[in-house]
């Protein structure tokens, strides 16, 4: 599957919750979505960013692929931590980007069952970045405005340098 890219109107939309979805439609998309991450070499994906407008992501931060449908962050902490952070919809960027440093998270995985992640580090700024996604904001969406303007010009070169 292709992975949309800025200015694609997609990104800017919020994803509708998974509902009515077969478990054979869900398997198959989230196979989908597996394969174009490591494809991409990505840690994490978000189904707005292939252009279906539904809340599953994936990630694969400890070498164990994990979906999850319907994520919320149900708490985030205080303390936050800047660091860069790419994007596969805006290749070849990144920005310094403050997050949590610890969030939990609630969702159902592909089964339909409940699960509470408590995430730090790594794993915390990647839930972030895909519910962002899932939110319709991307990581340019988090910076400054000086960051953003020059982050769309370098961007705006790499596109263009690669036709």
């Amino acid at each position: 599957m292709r992975i949309f890219t800025h200015p694609s109107p997609a990104l800017k939309q919020r994803a509708a919750d998974v509902e009515g979805v077969s478990r054979v439609e869900l398997q198959k998309l989230v196979d989908q979505m597996a394969r174009t991450m490591y494809d991409t070499h990505g840690v994490g994906l978000a189904a707005t960013q292939l252009g279906i407008m539904k809340r599953i992501l994936v990630y694969d931060v400890d070498d164990e692929l994990v979906v999850l449908c319907n994520p919320r962050l149900v708490h985030l902490s205080d303390e936050t931590v800047t660091e860069e952070e790419g994007c596969l919809s805006l290749p070849g960027i990144a920005l310094p980007i403050e997050r949590s440093t610890t969030v939990r998270c609630e969702a159902t995985d592909i089964d339909g069952q409940e699960v509470t992640i408590t995430a730090e580090g790594l794993l915390a700024r990647v839930l972030q970045h895909e519910l962002d996604h899932l939110e319709g904001t991307l990581i340019i969406d988090r910076a400054t405005p000086e960051q953003r303007r020059e982050a769309i010009r370098r961007y705006n070169e790499i596109t263009r340098t690669l036709g």
